[in-house]
């Protein structure tokens, strides 16, 4: 039965207002990344989250953006297809794809599911339930559209690679990141303790999930520096708390860090971890 939510915290509101702008001025950017960074097998992180709920017929995924994901879902079977999003450009771009033509694509937030109870055999969420504020009220909501025995099952960021090229990013980039002045500070996102699996359990099992399965695989972000550097730069939210000139100093820090860890082919390896949780509601 659907309750009358609790109003977002201000944190939650100034998170996904951020959130909201950051995906309206770059649609698409979350897909491109995701298929730039395969594992050493050649599967996308969508492919290895869509594999986690095979035999769904129904499916909602938590935080769909452009839609890559729930086409990535279709093609593997899912016949029924929902997707929700803080952002009107990525639905936008996902209403245009051709294979969701039939999928009930909404903005909304995850803690306020326009959808009735029991409506879907898996949600899922790639990357985004990491940066969710009120996770219970989520893993509640998610809890009250899945039938008896749904799946839930999610991704969420695991780290650098120690010794690569991302790892390196990072360790420049921290201090550009902390002495930005307190008007270009970004708010905070999400939840912290969806990154572990420990934690995890706590945030999901008072909804009436099973204690998750955890997979760790890595993201192979490699390239030549101009490459690494982009992948990089595109795809953390915390450059958003540089200006034009800092962005450059850090750039040019890079480059010329990076070529000490080129192989003989020039390319500089960048991996990333992904953490693959999965649970179940009971069967009865």
């Amino acid at each position: 039965m659907t309750t009358t939510p609790a109003s977002p915290s201000p944190t939650a509101v100034a998170a996904e207002a951020f959130l909201r702008n950051f995906h309206n001025n770059g649609p698409g950017q979350q897909s491109v990344g995701v298929q730039g960074a395969p594992l050493a097998d050649g599967r996308t992180g969508y492919q290895v989250l869509a594999a986690q709920v095979a035999g769904a017929r129904r499916v909602l995924d938590l935080g769909c953006a452009d839609g890559a994901l729930l086409e990535v879902l279709g093609a593997a079977g899912a016949e029924e297809l929902a997707g929700i999003d803080l952002s009107d450009q990525e639905l936008e771009l996902a209403r245009a794809r051709p294979a969701l033509r039939g999928a009930d694509l909404r903005q909304g937030r995850a803690q306020e599911l326009p959808f009735a109870d029991g409506s879907f055999d898996a949600v899922v969420s790639h990357m985004a339930l990491m940066l969710m504020h009120d996770v219970d009220r989520v893993a509640a909501e998610a809890a009250r559209v899945l039938v008896p025995g749904g799946r839930f099952a999610v991704a969420v960021g695991g780290g650098a690679v120690e010794g690569q090229a991302m790892s390196l990013f990072l360790d420049l980039a921290r201090p550009y990141f902390k002495a930005a002045p307190p008007e270009r500070s970004l708010p905070a996102l999400g939840n912290p303790r969806v990154r572990k699996r420990e934690s995890l359990d706590e945030l999901l099992g008072p909804a009436g999930f099973a204690p998750v399965s955890w997979d760790t695989v890595v993201l192979d972000m490699g390239g030549t520096p101009e490459e690494v550097w982009a992948s990089n730069a595109g795809g953390l939210y915390d450059m958003m708390a540089l200006d034009e000139e800092e962005t450059a100093r850090l750039r040019a820090e890079f480059l010329a860090a990076a070529p000490a860890l080129q192989d003989a082919d020039g390319r500089v390896p960048s991996g990333m971890r992904l953490n693959i949780a999965v649970t179940r509601l009971p069967a009865t």
